[in-house]
This record gives C-alpha cells, structure tokens and sequence, in this order.
C-alpha cells in the first residue's frame, strides 16, 4: 500500500456523528492478509495461478462478486464452490487461535460505548463467518447489530449493507460514520449518504475513491484521535 496518498491525520477532524458503522475484514479485523495467503494457496491447489490483480479485485467483493470475478479471469471452469469451502474450511482452522483485530479498533469501539453512541457492523461476509470471526475476536457482543450478506438483498457496492445498520440503529445515515477499507466498501458507504473514512488496508484509495472526497487515514487510532481529540 502506498502510504504517501493518505491524509494526515493530525489536520483532519471529523464531523459530529451519532452512530458508528464499521466493515468487518481489513477494517476491524487483521484477516485479510490470512485470507490472500489462503486464496493463493488454494488456487495453486485447484490448478490455478490466482495474481495480485485479480485478488486486489476481490478484496471487500461479496460471495457473488467473487465468483464472476474468478470466473471471468479463469473461465467456467473454474471450481468455485470447492474454492470457496476450501477457503472458508481453511480459515476457519487457522482462526481457531483467535481473530487478530486491528491496532485502535478496540479503545475505539470502547470509548464510543462510553460515550452512548451506538455502533454496528456491515459486511459482506455471510452470517456464520461473520458471527465466529466476531466471536472469536471479542468483539460480537459490542456491537448493537451486524449486517451480513444473507441480510440484504444487495451487497457492496450498493448502499443496502450501511442503509440497513443504520436503520437498526435508529440513526439518519447522514449522522453515521462509516469506516471501511475497501473499494466496494467505500462506494457502499459514500452511496448511503455517511460520513466515510477509509483505512487502507491491501488496497489504496485509487483516483475514484480520492474523487469521492472522503477522509483517509491511517489506522482507526487515528479515526479515533479525529473523531474526539477535540474534546
């Protein structure tokens, strides 16, 4: 990731909020570098050779999306439905340890509850790999509700996922405040009308997210030093 086009945190302060929306993988949780390694190794078992492109591709993407993806770089052929068990299986044996979370998310998460602001996840994994990941980090009982991909009709990119937490929560989408690290994330978030920071995680804003003109930062120790630093 090139860490030269994010913001510098030390100049940005967010706006007022009243709820806080986060992504799962790559935003809350250190998973996304376990699943890259886990996706290429199974490529290279089913006969394939998966590339920086095409998993780049996949980053944030729903069960849906990744399929056309593999299927366009591969061809019909491609295996996706023991890809994908091979993949979840898999991650599932290597997270039996605990889920890693991201530096910050926790003070983060905590210091929003202390202060009575209500929090949610959206994501579009499905509701097994959401709930055990979340478990298994800690982290499922702190959120208010969590949004997967069997709870909406239309996954990220469109603003479905965040529309739908946001109504959970009681809150107007335009007072949340939506953390994401993805391409697919971040158009879903901008799309529902929130207040919209990305943390790069595998992937970097590129022209159309910089074009979006939202906040980029570094890590959610930084979001949370913008959010409340003013205090």
């Amino acid at each position: 990731m090139n860490t030269a086009s994010l913001a510098t945190p030390a100049v940005i302060r967010l706006a007022p909020f009243e709820a806080a929306i986060f992504d799962m993988d790559g935003t809350l949780l250190d998973t996304e570098a376990v699943f890259r390694d886990i996706v290429f190794d199974v490529c290279t078992e089913l006969g394939f050779e998966m590339t920086h492109d095409v998993h780049s591709a996949m980053v944030g993407s729903s069960h849906e999306r990744t399929n056309q993806l593999l299927i366009e770089a591969y061809g019909v052929a491609f295996p996706y439905a023991m890809f994908d068990e091979k993949c979840r299986v898999t991650m599932r044996e290597r997270s039996h340890a605990g889920v890693p979370v991201k530096p910050g998310a926790k003070a983060f998460i905590s210091e929003l509850r202390a202060r009575g602001i209500p929090t949610a996840v959206a994501t579009s994994s499905r509701n097994p790999h959401a709930e055990h990941h979340l478990s298994a980090a800690g982290l499922l009982d702190l959120f208010e509700t969590v949004v997967t991909r069997d709870d909406v009709v239309n996954p990220k990119p469109h603003p479905e996922p965040y529309l739908m937490a946001a109504e959970r929560l009681g809150v107007d989408p335009t007072r949340c405040l939506a953390l994401e690290d993805s391409h697919s994330g971040v158009h879903a978030a901008h799309a529902a009308g929130m207040q919209t920071v990305m943390v790069p995680d595998l992937v970097g804003p590129n022209e159309a997210i910089h074009a979006l003109g939202i906040s980029i930062m570094e890590s959610l120790v930084h979001v949370h030093m913008a959010a409340f630093e003013r205090d």
